[in-house]
Formats: C-alpha cells, sequence, structure tokens
C-alpha cells in the first residue's frame, strides 16, 4: 500500500546497458547511484550489479526498458525474485507500451544524453521525481513454510521412533512460534498443517502482507527449516508510482479486519486494501492517498455506522444495496479481479455494485461536460453534491471568468440550491483546512520521531563506548593478575635463590680456613655434604641444592640399593671419601673401589649437622681415609693371590696328563 508520492526519501539505482547484450555472456552496465542530492557512477557487471542491490538495498532500480536486466519473462521474475524485500524495478519509460526516454525526460524536465551513461542518470531522476512504472510479478501474499530440517530415515544411534519423534516435535514448536509471531503482528493468515508422529512434518501459512511485513525470517537449524516465498502473479504487473488523486468510487467492508476498495470512474478496480490493525485516520489516509471519493459503498443494509461516519467525513454520496449482498453474487462480480481475502472480495463487491448503479449517470454527465472542465468534479458536484450539471457548468465557468470587464449590478437574492451549494463549499474548505491541520500533525510527529531516532542512535553509540570501555578494563585487569602471578613466582625464585646462595657461603667458609669470617672453632672442620639416599635422583637433587665438587666429603643416609650407573654417577663427582650408613651393593663397592674413592662407615667420622650444612673433624677424615688405604691395600694383595692362584689352575687343567 506504500505509494511514492513525496520527496526522495533513499537511494536509487539508475542503470543502462553499457556493452554486450544480457542475452549474451558478460555485459555490462552504466550504473548512476543517486540519493536525492550526490551522485555516483560507474560502470559494472551484471554479477556486481546484482551484489551491490542486496549491500545496498536501494528504493529503486530504475531503467528505461527492463529486458535489459533480464533475457525473457522468466529471467525478469527470477531477477524480480531475487531482489531485496522494500527494492522496486521501475521501468520509468511506462508500461507495455514505452515511449522513448528522451521524450519522458524532456517531459519532465531532466537532462538527457544518447550516452549509456547519461541514460542511466536520466532513468535515476526520473523514478526519484516519482515517474514510471513499478514492475512486479508478485502478489502481497506470501508462503511461510515450517518444514523437516532432515530426513527421518536414520537417527544416527538413535532409534528410528524416537529420532522421528524428535524431529516432528521440533517442527510443531516452531510452526506454533511462527503462529504467534504472526497474531501478534495482527496479520491475517491461513494455515495447513500435516500431522505425523510425535508432531507436524509440515505447516503451511498463507499470510496476507508482504515478506517484509512479517515478522517470521528464513532459517535452516538442525531439525527445522522455515521457507518464505511469495505468491508469483500469472504474469507481469506495472503499477504507476504515483497515483493520480482522481475522483472514485470507494467500497468498505468494516470489522476485525478492514477492507477497503477503490474504483475509478470507468469501473477498472484502481487498488484494494486490508489490515486488522489499522484505525479509522488511518483509512482515511489510505483513501486521501488514492483519490477523492464521490461515492461510498457498504455490501450490507443499512449502512454500517463506522462507514457512515467515513461517507460524511468525505461529503460522499452514500451506496448500499437494497439487501445484503450474497456470497455468489460478490463472487460473480469479482471474479475477473484480484483479491487476498474474503474481506477485500467484500470491499470491491460493495465498490462495484456502486458504480454498476451509477454507470449510466456518470455516463450522461460525462456527454454533457465540455473537453476543457474536469468531468471528475462536475460528476462529484452532480452525484454528491446533488446540483444539476448545468448549474455547475455555470458556476465553473463563472469561476472562469477573467474580471476585464467592469459593470455595475444589483445584487439578487440567492436561491436555495446556490444557498446549500455554497453551504458545501464552505464546508470543502473546512474539510481541506482539517487534512492541513493534519498533514501538520503528521508532520510533527515524524520529526518528533526522527529525534527520538536520533537520541536512540547517540545512546546505542554511547553504550557501544562503555561496551568497549569496560572491555578494555576487564583486560586491563586480567593483564594486571597475570603480571601480579608472574612478580611473585619472580619473588619465590629469589628467594629460593638466596637461600641456595647462603648455603653454599657457608659451605665456602668451611672450606677455606684463612676466610676472615671463620671463627676458631671452625678452624680444622670440613664440609659434609648429605645425600639422602644412593640413588640417581637424590644425586642430582644435592647436586642441585649444594652442588657437589671434587675433593667433597660425602655422607650417604642410606648407602643400600644403588645400582651400576647410580654408582658410576658419584665416581664423576670423584669426592674426597664417602661416609655410609648401611652397607654398599657389590657392584657399587666395586665401581668406587675401582676408582679409587675411599668408602668408611659412618661411625668412623663425627658429623655435625647444623640447619641444612653438616661438618666433621678433618682428623677424623684422614684416619678414615688411612683406614681404607690400608684395608685397599689388603684388598688388592688377596685379589693379586686370587688371581695367581686361577692361572695356576688353569694352567694344571690345560697341561695334558703324564
Amino acid at each position: 500500500m506504500n505509494t511514492r508520492t513525496g520527496a526522495l526519501d533513499a537511494v536509487v539505482f539508475g542503470v543502462d546497458i553499457q556493452s554486450g547484450d544480457v542475452r549474451g555472456d558478460a555485459p555490462s552496465y552504466a550504473l548512476v547511484v543517486f540519493d536525492g542530492e550526490e551522485i555516483e557512477r560507474d560502470v559494472v557487471s551484471l554479477r556486481k550489479l546484482r551484489r551491490l542491490i542486496d549491500d545496498v538495498e536501494p528504493s529503486i532500480v530504475a531503467t528505461d526498458n527492463m529486458y535489459e536486466l533480464a533475457a525473457d519473462k522468466d529471467a525478469l521474475v527470477h531477477f524480480l525474485g531475487s531482489l531485496p524485500d522494500e527494492t522496486k524495478l521501475v521501468q520509468v519509460t511506462g508500461a507495455e507500451q514505452p515511449e522513448p526516454l528522451s521524450r519522458v525526460a524532456s517531459r519532465h524536465g531532466v537532462p538527457y544524453g544518447k550516452e549509456p551513461m547519461k541514460e542511466a542518470e536520466a532513468a535515476a531522476r526520473l523514478a526519484a521525481a516519482n515517474v514510471g512504472q513499478e514492475v512486479s510479478a508478485f502478489t502481497d501474499t506470501t508462503e511461510v513454510k515450517v518444514a523437516r530440517g532432515r530426513s527421518t530415515g536414520g537417527g544416527g544411534g538413535w532409534s528410528e521412533d524416537r529420532y522421528t519423534r524428535r524431529i516432528h516435535g521440533s517442527v510443531k514448536q516452531r510452526a506454533r512460534s511462527v503462529e504467534s509471531e504472526l497474531d501478534d503482528a495482527g496479520l491475517d493468515y491461513e494455515r495447513e498443517v500435516t500431522e505425523k508422529y510425535g508432531g507436524f512434518s509440515q505447516a503451511l501459512f498463507t499470510v496476507s502482507a508482504r515478506p517484509q511485513d512479517i515478522p517470521v525470517s528464513r532459517m535452516r537449524s538442525g531439525d527445522v527449516r522455515v521457507e518464505i516465498e511469495r505468491e508469483r502473479r500469472d504474469g507481469i504487473e506495472f503499477r504507476p508510482l504515483a497515483k493520480r488523486r482522481d475522483h472514485v468510487v470507494v467500497g468498505v467492508d468494516p470489522g476485525t479486519t478492514t477492507a477497503v476498495a477503490i474504483v475509478g470512474l470507468d469501473g477498472e478496480v484502481l487498488d484494494v486494501y486490508s489490515s486488522r490493525t489499522v484505525d479509522a485516520a488511518g483509512v482515511t489516509e489510505w483513501i486521501v492517498e488514492r483519490g477523492r471519493p464521490i461515492v461510498v459503498a457498504a455490501d450490507v443494509t443499512p449502512m454500517p455506522e463506522t462507514v457512515e461516519k467515513l461517507r460524511r467525513s468525505f461529503s460522499a454520496a452514500g451506496w448500499t444495496p437494497d439487501s445484503d449482498l450474497a456470497i455468489d453474487v460478490k463472487q460473480h462480480r469479482t471474479r475477473e479481479e484480484g483479491y487476498d481475502n474474503d474481506h477485500e472480495r467484500d470491499a470491491m463487491a460493495a465498490a462495484l455494485g456502486a458504480y454498476d448503479d451509477h454507470a449510466d449517470q456518470f455516463e450522461r454527465i460525462a456527454e454533457k461536460v465540455p473537453p476543457r472542465e474536469d468531468v471528475g468534479e462536475v460528476t462529484a458536484r452532480v452525484v454528491a453534491g446533488e446540483e444539476s450539471v448545468e448549474s455547475v457548468l455555470d458556476d465553473l465557468s463563472d469561476d472562469g471568468d477573467d474580471g476585464d470587464e467592469q459593470t455595475e449590478h444589483t445584487p439578487r437574492e440567492l436561491t436555495e440550491e446556490e444557498k446549500e451549494i455554497k453551504r458545501l463549499r464552505a464546508r470543502v474548505e473546512r474539510l481541506e483546512g482539517h487534512v492541513d491541520d493534519l498533514e501538520a500533525t503528521i508532520q510533527q510527529k515524524d520529526d518528533r520521531l526522527a529525534e527520538k531516532e536520533r537520541e536512540l542512535s547517540q545512546a546505542r553509540s554511547e553504550e557501544r563506548r562503555e561496551v568497549r570501555k569496560d572491555r578494555e578494563v576487564t583486560r586491563l585487569q586480567r593483564e594486571n593478575e597475570r603480571l601480579e602471578r608472574e612478580l611473585e613466582a619472580e619473588r619465590e625464585d629469589r628467594e629460593a635463590l638466596e637461600a641456595k646462595l647462603e648455603r653454599l657461603k657457608g659451605l665456602w667458609k668451611l672450606d677455606h680456613s684463612n676466610f676472615a669470617d671463620v671463627s676458631e672453632k671452625q678452624e680444622g672442620l670440613v664440609s659434609v655434604k648429605v645425600i639422602e639416599q644412593f640413588t640417581s635422583g637424590a644425586i642430582e637433587s644435592a647436586d642441585e641444592a649444594v652442588g657437589l665438587v671434587e675433593d667433597d666429603v660425602i655422607l650417604l643416609r642410606d648407602a643400600s640399593g644403588a645400582g651400576r650407573s647410580t654408582a658410576q654417577r658419584l665416581a664423576d663427582v670423584n669426592p674426597r671419601i664417602v661416609l655410609r650408613n648401611g652397607g654398599l651393593s657389590d657392584v657399587a663397592d666395586e665401581i668406587l673401589f675401582d676408582h679409587g674413592i675411599p668408602v668408611a662407615p659412618a661411625e668412623m667420622v663425627t658429623v655435625q649437622e647444623v640447619d641444612e650444612l653438616a661438618v666433621a673433624r678433618d682428623h677424623e677424615v684422614e684416619a678414615a681415609i688411612e683406614d681404607w688405604e690400608e684395608r685397599a691395600e689388603e684388598r688388592k694383595r688377596e685379589q693379586n693371590a686370587e688371581m695367581v692362584d686361577q692361572i695356576i689352575s688353569e694352567h694344571r687343567a690345560d697341561r695334558p696328563e703324564s
């Protein structure tokens, strides 16, 4: 129902073919983007043009020939179906028999040139000025289908019945949601469902509205998909962008759903509309945009009060049938017209019925009206004002005198008919003033709405800034927490290193008797480095804690269980002596002995421990080493003796008996 009668309020694309042909492989187009003030020009391919239309969503795509954008009718319908919901295709040169673009441009004072870019600009400017015909292939009825989003053939581990029930239940749930949204929007629709096990396999809603007016979106998610498709017309239809406000006959069907039909004085149905939410002011505004009512009609007798109020507001004649129109009569009278529901049919039947009753009168009036006079104005005053054709023509003729001749005359008394005309004219002036007031009120509300939208935009911008600020604060807080954790870890590492340094200083002092800080009580002492167990891990831990170096005195708290690799690891340190608690394994004892490392029981040396440090008397350590050396000499002699005995035994065994 949107009719462009005001100034340009959106972007218009003007298009003309630059090179090639739409039936070929790669046509190019001259494109002009016009927003009412600024103009942008470009040469684009068909693919890029389609992409720009999807991205920008212009209000109009204007051309001088619609078949420059599509090779044939089917391709044109496909192109129309691909346009965004708010975008119209407009042929600025007319409908089925278009005029030359140069002639249309000249008539409307629009600059024109033969170059494709000039023609594209002319098309854009003409469409912006409401010149041209909208090309339409679809009705204002839309089908919304809620269906299964996947096959019920298998559940992927689910039982078949359970899987199918879940899918059908999801379709039913989504269908109910769509129905609720349509009800909340006050839209008329018809619902048809296919019930299956566990719910619906499909729900089809036929909605009396365009896709952009329906609060439901296309989607496909898991078990459910929602498809939206406009109902296609039998052919291509043209609608003028700007409709003249001619005198018309209006049919109204009031009720929960209000429907209005407009019929011209030639009997042609010009427009029809229905809504569940529109009020009396909305109906009046819709009619005013499309014409000036001469007759307001209803399909029932007597005329409903709401229709009567509407008739009085226009000072139009009223029409009702002798008895309520039967359904078959209404269906027969509107059989050649298009409508979306029964309410629109009833309103259309009322308007056509009123036209049928007045058709002969309209024709007689038209025959009497001279070519230079407005037939509609005369018809309105005769039918609605009950004046005679002659008096109206005389009045119009009097209004048209130029007043060059000035003659004196005596005022005469007005007849009753002339008084009635005067009263009616005054009423018309009051109504026109009322209309002006309403238009001013609408403008004020539009201004307030624009101001509120600006405030909303500013509030949203401020909210976005606050959100960004909060995010930055959160990020900095997290970064601060991370740095604090790293600082705490560094402090712990530093404390551990300081403790280790202190231990090492203490050991160093013990190893250097000439150090200035060593007291007399510490003279004659040697540091002892303790290894808790004779294992590789314990040796590594001691090395990390105090450092194991050559000539160290090492105490093994538990010397049992060491293998070859562990003993070799200790032998590589080359300690001065190893003091043991418990016995060594044979393997460990042999390896240490082979490397010449003294091993003595811990009881032979007095070890004193202070905190993590241990010390022993140096003379006791030397005594333990001397004891080991004596035992080592004896062990070597025994080994040599055993070796000699073995050689002799082997020699005797190899010598043959005599």
